[in-house]
């Protein structure tokens, strides 16, 4: 059908104008609202049992979870953490920070302790929630810890039960600071990310225009909620809708993907293209009767032969989308029906409801001819869903042209004569590996501190799983003599030190690194040499 640009301008206005209310109020918008008997989410257990949790039990435990906190200090802005898998836990304790008006702080369950201080201490948080199986790796610090699923003076249950229940919400306005997130980038630390509330507008109208959810679907994001899109577009913006999201435990196992599908009647999935390359060469088999309508993908580029796979296995055609922490979602292949467009491979897509792309000659605020590669950008004025104005602390004056009117997203494209963008590159080095955004800072500053490193330097491979994977160049300390148990033991050192998916898959020991003549590292020029060798 063809794509008609009218059809979503009045529904981003209404969506926009909702949360952008001086009365905003998250619980009320998130849960309070919503008839007390609808499931808000099903949580799928490893052995395939399912749990349901309804909006009216969302209430009552995250009434009982603000109640905690408030007892605990926490008040109006103040920042609360939690180190959680996908349970529902996880979604009374967010709603329950809301309801106090208190910012969540969302930590990916594989970072490692030195990464979860960091972030801590940088956000000031106040209390962290970690599963049992997590705990051990939040450091003491002038925050509080609670554990769920243990006993004793830091269990989460025992202490809701004797907590008061919090009655009510809390009104915090459109600009009050809902999620405190950092994303990497290839240099320094990793930068701070305040959304305020009227950021969940963008992620409620990617799921109506950009998934294509619709009121009788049966929905599923696969991605974790410990990064952007997962929170979001697993638990917000379901919640938002009033729609039920299916949250299963544990890591990805295709022959459980492919039960969850058919025993729950998923009809809308999206996730990022590594899971849809597990699919394809897992040897688990797929489930005759399935109800699969729509299949979308985020976090890294989609690759040719996802769908070359998905379209003959499926009968389904796998629409790309492309977002930022800093922005949301604003590009992609949309399934809603006015909108939708033919899906071409190697290609972003469009700019989605609410949003304004393009592509600008780099160094300028000029749009770049079609077909002419540039800048990747957003008209500010033009998108009514933008909300980023810096990072904490920092600012982000490299993110804007010079007179303000665009964002820069780092990443390079080519707009065609139709509208439709291609990734070209990213102009920065951050490696995406099945979908996560990794800084090669945060890596190299894990590595050189091993006494055995003398300097180091880490770049992304193509995989044909992952997409992209770390691999990582060492220059060892005089006297020091390399060897594969060395290697092993680099790899183990970021595992431990910074997350268990971010170590290196390759660690090349060499003697030197390629410098530029005021020594900065080449790292084209290593990622130029793995190409050569893989050929």
């Amino acid at each position: 059908m063809a794509r008609d640009p009218n059809v979503p301008t009045a529904e981003v206005q209404e969506v926009v104008a909702v949360f952008a209310a001086a009365d905003a109020d998250p619980a009320w918008l998130l849960c309070d609202r919503h008839p007390a008997d609808t499931v808000a989410c099903t949580v799928v257990e490893p052995d395939g049992s399912t749990v349901d949790l309804t909006f009216g039990e969302l209430r009552e435990r995250s009434e009982q979870v603000a109640g905690l906190l408030t007892e605990l200090g926490v008040g109006r802005g103040d920042r609360v953490a939690t180190m959680m898998g996908k349970s529902a836990d996880l979604v009374a304790v967010l709603l329950g920070i809301w309801r106090l008006g208190a910012v969540y702080l969302p930590l990916f369950t594989a970072f490692a302790a030195d990464a979860v201080a960091s972030r801590l201490s940088a956000a000031a948080a106040a209390v962290v929630v970690a599963d049992r199986d997590q705990a051990a790796k939040v450091p003491d610090g002038t925050w509080t810890l609670l554990v769920a699923g243990a006993d004793g003076p830091r269990g989460l249950a025992g202490r809701l039960e004797a907590a008061k229940p919090f009655g009510g919400s809390t009104v915090v306005g459109g600009d009050g600071p809902f999620v405190h997130m950092f994303t990497s980038g290839t240099t320094g630390a990793p930068k701070g990310v305040v959304h305020p509330l009227r950021y969940v507008a963008g992620w409620q109208l990617y799921l109506r225009f950009g998934l294509g959810v619709r009121d009788d679907s049966v929905y599923w994001c696969g991605a974790d909620p410990g990064w952007a899109y997962g929170l979001y577009s697993a638990i917000v913006a379901p919640m938002v809708l009033g729609l039920r999201s299916i949250l299963q435990r544990g890591g990805f196992d295709a022959a459980a993907t492919w039960r969850t599908f058919a025993e729950l009647g998923v009809t809308d999935y999206t996730a990022a293209p590594t899971v849809y390359r597990s699919l394809r060469t897992s040897e688990a088999p797929v489930p005759a009767e399935l109800r699969l309508r729509r299949l979308s993908s985020a976090g890294e580029p989609l690759t040719a032969e996802v769908n070359e796979w998905a379209e003959p296995a499926l009968g389904l055609t796998v629409h790309d989308h492309y977002g930022q922490t800093e922005l949301g979602m604003p590009i992609g292949f949309p399934h809603h029906r006015d909108l939708a467009i033919p899906v071409v491979p190697h290609t972003m897509g469009v700019a989605l409801p609410g949003w304004s792309a393009t592509v600008l000659r780099e160094g300028t605020s000029e749009r770049a001819e079609a077909g002419e590669p540039g800048l990747l950008a957003i008209d500010i004025a033009a998108s009514p869903l933008m909300t980023f104005t810096g990072y904490t602390g920092r600012g982000a004056a490299d993110r804007f042209t010079a007179d303000g009117r665009f964002y820069l997203t780092g990443d390079l494209a080519i707009r065609a004569a139709d509208g439709t963008l291609r990734f070209s590159a990213r102009d920065d080095d951050v490696i995406i590996m099945a979908g996560y955004r990794i800084g090669p800072f945060d890596v190299e500053s894990v590595l050189v501190r091993h006494p055995a490193v003398a300097e180091c330097a880490v770049v992304a491979a193509p995989d044909p799983v992952r997409g992209e994977v770390i691999e990582a160049f060492v220059v060892l300390r005089p006297g020091i003599e390399p060897s594969d148990e060395l290697v092993r033991e680099l790899q183990d050192h970021v595992r431990q030190k910074y997350a268990a998916h971010a170590y290196p898959r390759r660690v090349h020991l060499v003697a030197e690194l390629p410098k530029t003549s005021s020594g900065k590292i080449q790292r084209a020029e290593l990622r130029r040499s793995l190409r050569t060798a893989a050929r």
